[in-house]
């Protein structure tokens, strides 16, 4: 295989969700299987709801995940005389054109279609305008949009690395928008600039997007470009097989880290959303998914989502982890119970280490781990009043008493023990 180029390329309109973290991790598997190369691409062209946080979570985000790329950023928002250019290309080709609709015409045009019961193509108004009219309309103060001759007959071939070839008949393909009235590219148009200005090889994204690429494969071929190859992983739907959203739990990757998930437990489940490694294996380091990675064992069919089994990879992988790691990457959760107070001395953090070593076997996040060593940092003897209530009421007094005691007790000498670990 020659020089493989992917690219990851987020809109900083949210926070970046599982789809597009598995996204960026199946990217990632494949260059590194590959010996290619990951280019990041931030797609900021929607500068009314793009937000520089955004982008800053996002690379927060990746490099908390251990996703790092090759190239990049590169910054759509800070390419438009490259888009501008290539379109007046396209414009000096008679490859495009320019398109004086008004919103009314065009609204009219979709209200029509919709009564109809039909998809709504844009019929070609301006498609062969005189010098004269052009002239006309802009004296009535007109802006143009761009508009690329498309192909109105025939079909274009999608050959898509997962899911075979797939057919789009040009007849339901109109002259798109290329560049819009205010002077920046739709999504279609600087997409496939950018792949083809980077020499991305290989363009790896969710399923979603296989509607977009016989206008972009349209674009390209206008362009004079060699097509890169697509491959369109499948979508991941909720446990009842809906569109996921937050009603199902924790969707976004921040949120995952916030409730105490690490990293390696994130990926290792994120790969078998969609992917086999063949086998009934389950926990997999990255490594070993990276050497078994391919794109044709990844399903056509879609992933869903399942946050108990997610959990459950977690747990494992804490009790797993190294120690020392393990620590560092609970000391926040347990600052934020107030149970430490970094920086800690080296005895308070061999305290709290070995609290981590005892602890991690009761726990399945790290939100849990500090949950379940609350203890080890109080001098008071907490005990659940409802439990009381239920367990020990019913029985002699005496009985109830001592059984408190030897709870008491227990605990007592566990805390003692890693004290004298410690020591």
């Amino acid at each position: 295989m020659s020089a493989v180029r992917v690219r990851f390329a987020p809109s900083p309109t949210g926070e970046l969700h599982i789809g597009g973290a598995r996204t960026a991790l199946f990217n990632y598997l494949f260059v590194r299987k590959n010996g290619g190369t990951m280019v990041l691409r931030i797609d900021d062209t929607d500068l009314e709801r793009s937000r520089s946080d955004y982008i800053d979570k996002l690379l927060n985000v990746l490099r908390w995940l251990n996703l790092d790329w090759d190239e990049g950023p590169y910054y759509q928002s800070k390419r438009l005389e490259v888009y501008m250019e290539e379109a007046e290309r396209l414009l000096a080709e008679s490859k495009a054109y320019r398109c004086y609709c008004s919103v009314e015409d065009l609204s009219a045009g979709r209200e029509a279609a919709r009564r109809e019961n039909k998809p709504y193509l844009y019929p070609g108004n301006c498609r062969n305008l005189s010098p004269e009219r052009e002239e006309a309309l802009q004296k009535e103060g007109r802006v143009p949009v761009l508009r690329l001759f498309a192909p109105d007959e025939g079909t274009t071939v999608v050959r898509d690395l997962i899911r075979g070839e797939v057919n789009f008949e040009n007849a339901l393909l109109d002259d798109f928008i290329i560049i819009k009235s205010n002077g920046l590219p739709t999504y279609n148009f600087a997409s496939v600039v950018d792949d083809l200005k980077l020499n991305i090889t290989h363009v790896i994204r969710a399923e979603e997007h296989l509607s977009n690429t016989p206008r972009q494969q349209i674009c390209a071929v206008s362009l004079g470009y060699n097509l890169p190859q697509y491959a369109h992983v499948p979508m991941i739907l909720a446990p009842d097989r809906s569109k996921l959203s937050k009603r199902h739990g924790a969707t976004s990757v921040e949120e995952f880290y916030s409730e105490g998930y690490l990293p390696e437990a994130l990926l290792n489940y994120l790969a078998l959303l969609g992917w086999s490694p063949g086998g009934d294996e389950e926990i997999l380091p990255l490594d070993t998914i990276i050497n078994r990675f391919t794109l044709e064992r990844v399903n056509k069919t879609a992933a869903i989502y399942d946050v108990n089994k997610l959990t459950w990879i977690n747990s494992h992988y804490m009790r797993e982890y190294d120690l020392d790691k393990l620590a560092e990457e609970a000391l926040p959760f347990f600052q934020q119970k107030n149970l430490v107070n970094p920086p800690l001395s080296d005895q308070d953090y061999e305290y709290f280490k070995q609290v981590i070593a005892t602890a991690r076997e009761r726990a399945k996040t790290m939100v849990e781990l500090a949950d379940v060593s609350d203890y080890f940092f109080s001098e008071q003897f907490v005990y659940d009043e409802k439990g009381v209530q239920k367990h020990f009421l019913k029985i002699h007094s005496w009985y109830r008493a001592d059984s408190l005691l030897l709870k008491f007790c227990h605990y007592r000498s566990v805390k003692e023990h890693v004290n004298e670990d410690i020591i």
